[in-house]
């Protein structure tokens, strides 16, 4: 095999240039921890890296999800819990409107009433990040319009609709935390102040309540108001029930997504992440073939005639 005079210092370059790469891809591992930052490092590992991480975003947006409608839940919960306030006032209130009380003692109680009706609405027209929470998909929409004549309620008209908009919180599952505030369909989503299937009406009943009072008709409350209020009450802890089933649902997928996250992370940094320990012996055993190629083509190349005919 005949060598010629430029075959060393070319064979010299090419592995000073390799070893130089490697010592620079070492050093980028040590400095940053991460073994795979380009498909060209490790194309295998870079698929599966990739692939982890979109699964890890997918996740992301569904942890987001489910905070989202946690809060969204938290928030009608605290006005139902603020309008079964209202009911129990008013099922006290027709308990004790018996034929004992005089008209100015009922009277006072319609004042209340005429209170607790005005509460309710606002309570029912309650936001959350700007949108209202009773309105169906009407989020834009004022579910409840009052209609006042001598300064008191006397009808409370809904305006929204009986759907409600499913999100998803994992996989091929979503889930809807929305509660109309009225559903007369009979179907779907049971309405919050008014149903069909519980006879709730929650506001009428109210009014209907107040006028007895106001007309001293003590049999119409005993006879009729109190077994309408009932049904209103029965609703509310309906919805109680429910919103607590679906908070249970939320808190169970969020730790799932959560341990899922966690797992993710573990698996992408041990397909990227670098051996600290190992990658460092590496990067001084490099630097040292480096520093030794150095030497001996030095050493090679400065040779002259003279010294081979010594």
């Amino acid at each position: 095999m005949r060598v010629t005079a430029n075959t060393f210092p070319d064979s010299l370059i090419t592995q000073l240039s390799q070893l130089a790469i490697r010592q620079n891809t070492l050093q980028n591992q040590a400095a940053t921890g991460q073994r795979v930052q380009l498909p060209e490092d490790d194309p295998t590992a870079m698929r599966r890296v990739l692939d982890l991480k979109t699964e890890t975003a997918t996740l992301s947006q569904y942890q987001n999800n489910i905070d989202t409608l946690k809060e969204s839940a938290t928030a009608s919960y605290d006005v139902m819990k603020a309008l079964k306030q209202t009911s129990d006032r008013a099922g006290e209130i027709a308990t004790l409107a018996d034929g004992t009380k005089s008209q100015a003692e009922l009277d006072t109680y319609a004042t209340e009433l005429n209170q607790l009706i005005e509460q309710g609405v606002q309570l029912v027209n309650s936001k959350y990040r700007g949108d209202y929470l009773f309105s169906g998909t009407l989020s834009n929409q004022t579910p409840f319009v009052a209609t006042t004549t001598n300064n008191q309620i006397t009808a409370v008209a809904y305006q929204g609709n009986a759907d409600t908009t499913a999100v998803e919180i994992a996989e091929n599952t979503t889930l809807s935390v929305q509660v109309p505030g009225a559903n007369n369909s009979g179907t779907g989503t049971r309405g919050l102040i008014t149903d069909s299937r519980s006879g709730a009406d929650f506001f009428a009943h109210l009014i209907t309540l107040r006028d007895h009072l106001q007309s001293g008709d003590t049999a119409a409350i005993t006879s009729t108001d109190t077994a309408n209020l009932a049904k209103d009450e029965d609703n509310f802890l309906y919805q109680f029930g429910t919103n607590g089933v679906v908070q249970a649902r939320l808190s169970a997928a969020s730790s799932i997504a959560t341990n899922r996250i966690g797992s993710l992370g573990k698996l992408v940094s041990n397909e990227a992440d670098a051996d600290l320990a190992q990658t460092l012996v590496k990067l001084s055993e490099t630097q040292n073939a480096y520093k030794a190629a150095l030497q001996s083509g030095a050493t090679i190349l400065n040779q002259s005639l003279l010294d081979y005919l010594q």
